[in-house]
């Protein structure tokens, strides 16, 4: 938890107890649905919640912003942005399950007002946001192709609305079709652990 403070001092108190009790709830779902690898648990903090806020350093979601979070798995990256932005909406959606139901019972374990979840495939989900989040869900050409009918055309935030994805690794070849709007950070620019060498923040922006 100590790694959340130090890159994000601000916090609330509310905020600082919601972030707390994440690890206790993961370790215990985790251990009857398996939705972070079991070595992996123990950098829960780091590599899974840390990793989600990266999103933050390349966008303050602004007050009343719609955010779906696509292919959330156990709730990454929703989970901890709507933590850290309680005025924002967050829509997490996953086509297993299981995996949407430890996102519902964390989110509600912790009291997450600003969060709805849904069990169903990328295509079935037709409302729009301003934002789609993801974490290395699919290659970004077939993401893209999938959420376009999810981003309203309405703006209120300093970036256009798009797709923000977290992503790792040699990216040159998954960005080629969209190079000339996509906007690439590194998150090693922000997060001094070993970790977040190769992490990237990639953004779209979806006309």
């Amino acid at each position: 938890m100590d790694i959340i403070l130090k890159y994000f001092p601000g916090l609330t108190d509310m905020q600082k107890e919601q972030f707390g009790a994440l690890y206790d709830l993961y370790t215990d779902w985790n251990s009857k649905i398996n939705v972070i690898s079991r070595k992996d648990i123990a950098n829960l903090y780091e590599h899974h919640v840390l990793h989600s806020l990266g999103i933050a350093k390349i966008i303050n979601f602004k007050p009343g912003t719609g955010v779906m979070d696509l292919g959330t798995g156990g709730g990454f990256p929703g989970i901890p942005l709507a933590i850290l932005f309680p005025e924002v909406t967050f829509h997490l959606v996953d086509s297993i399950g299981k995996k949407v139901k430890v996102a519902t019972e964390v989110a509600n374990a912790i009291g997450l007002k600003n969060v709805t979840t849904r069990h169903c495939r990328a295509e079935e989900e037709k409302q729009q946001f301003d934002f789609v989040v993801s974490r290395a869900v699919m290659p970004l050409a077939d993401l893209l192709k999938i959420i376009r009918k999810n981003i309203r055309k309405e703006q209120h935030n300093a970036l256009p609305n798009g797709l923000i994805c977290l992503k790792g690794g040699e990216l040159d070849k998954e960005v080629m079709p969209v190079r000339n709007q996509a906007l690439i950070t590194d998150l090693k620019d922000f997060f001094n652990e070993e970790y977040f060498e190769t992490k990237k923040v990639v953004y779209v922006p979806v006309h």
